[in-house]
């Protein structure tokens, strides 16, 4: 029997969502795959690190997407 909603995940697509969302709740009106792409090494950087690396940096993991997008939204 077939079925219609198979979903395959590969890589970070987790992530990809979390992003994508990220935008979408800004009201961006564009697809940011040229942008997501271009900073997501520093993205995963981020993500990989534990809570007690980031708050060095003066991050929560929830500032991730502002601080890596900045530059884009908050010039």
């Amino acid at each position: 029997m077939p079925r219609d909603n198979v979903q395959i995940a590969m890589g970070h697509s987790s992530l990809a969502l979390k992003i994508d969302q990220f935008f979408a709740d800004r009201g961006f009106g564009m697809n940011p795959a040229g942008l997501r792409r271009s900073r997501l090494r520093q993205i995963i950087q981020l993500e990989s690190q534990s809570d007690r690396e980031l708050a060095r940096q003066g991050l929560h993991r929830d500032d991730i997407l502002p601080h890596v997008f900045r530059d884009i939204l908050y010039s």
